[in-house]
């Protein structure tokens, strides 16, 4: 295959920004929530989801008779932002979002890997387009997508936070405001320098902004956790946590189980407290600009918090869990430590 003279250029006049305004929110990210590697595998799934978005179209556009003027105006916007939508709550049911600052992150970085692909495949078709064409196509279309498909990730992590078993329904207000902000930005193709400036301006203020409030809600978040598992592990040292509601609920599964299921069942959540502790540690520690590493010590804890579920079993689990009352932001920092134990 060969590359037209101008690809490269042209490419990178295409990429560049919106991979710089990335780079630039993973390193303004005091807490280093997101992995370079966890960023490289979205901007690839969202490369896939283009390459999946152009077959789409061309099957869509036959089935309905659309002019691609139309499809471009009205369908493009839809399946275009289901597809990356479908990787952001990927992400979300794999536990790899747990606070808006990973969510602004990892949703930038979906939008940006389709707009990367999308920039890319338009530089080796259309090699005869000018500079000013990359430009527009580099401040406006690339950091649309990527802006848009932040915002979903933003508007569902916000609405899960506030309630907890929102399910789908989490996902469609942000779904309904990227697709709109996205057929917005279609409609202006006729004046497509006032499009980029107004994209421009407006999503990535936007996106500091709420990244930087982000940040601030995360930190009192960590603190008031962090206190609060350290009062469950002085009650589970004392003995008042047997007292409490979860406490007797897992002294009753004695009687229907037996007494040894009850005190792994103890042992599991004093070690899933000790664990959430040292994850809220790592990140407190990361925000001083310190740089702690999870050791052996946290790759054995695990390893017994996994014998542990076995010994329960699965189904003395799915009794026990909706008592334990673990937030997704505990099960996200207990991924995020795991990962790095390993």
């Amino acid at each position: 295959m060969i590359l037209p003279a101008n690809f490269v250029p042209e490419a990178c006049l295409g990429l560049g920004p919106v991979l710089l305004f990335l780079a630039g929110l993973m390193w303004f990210d005091s807490f280093k929530l997101v992995r370079l590697s966890t960023v490289v595998g979205v901007l690839l799934l969202g490369g896939i989801a283009a390459v999946a978005c152009y077959t789409l179209s061309g099957i869509a556009m036959d089935v309905l008779h659309l002019r691609f003027v139309t499809y471009s105006h009205y369908g493009a916007p839809l399946l275009e932002e289901a597809l990356k939508s479908i990787i952001v709550i990927w992400l979300f049911t794999r536990n790899r979002i747990g606070f808006m600052i990973d969510a602004t992150i990892l949703g930038l970085a979906v939008g940006a890997g389709f707009g990367a692909f999308e920039n890319i495949y338009y530089a080796y078709v259309f090699p005869e387009a000018n500079v000013g064409v990359w430009v527009v196509r580099g401040l406006g279309t690339a950091v649309m997508h990527a802006g848009v498909t932040a915002l979903f990730a933003i508007s569902a992590q916000a609405l899960r936070e506030r309630h907890e078993e929102t399910g789908v329904l989490a996902f469609l207000p942000g779904f309904l405001v990227a697709v709109s902000l996205h057929l917005i930005f279609n409609q202006f193709t006729q004046w497509p320098l006032l499009s980029a400036a107004g994209t421009l301006l407006a999503l990535p203020m936007a996106l500091l902004f709420l990244f930087d409030k982000s940040e601030h809600e995360a930190h009192s978040w960590l603190v008031h956790d962090y206190e609060s598992h350290e009062h469950l592990l002085e009650d589970i040292r004392t003995g008042r946590f047997a007292q409490s509601e979860a406490g007797r609920f897992i002294t009753s599964l004695s009687e229907r189980f037996s007494a040894s299921v009850a005190a792994l069942a103890f042992s599991y959540i004093k070690l899933h407290a000790e664990l959430v502790l040292r994850a809220e540690q790592i990140l407190l520690a990361k925000e001083k600009g310190e740089k702690p590493k999870p050791g052996q010590e946290d790759k054995s804890r695990f390893q017994r918090l996994h014998a542990l579920e076995r010994q329960i079993g699965p189904t003395v689990m799915m009794v026990l869990w909706p008592h334990l009352k673990f937030s997704r932001r505990e099960l996200f920092e207990l991924h995020q430590l795991e990962g790095a134990a390993r």
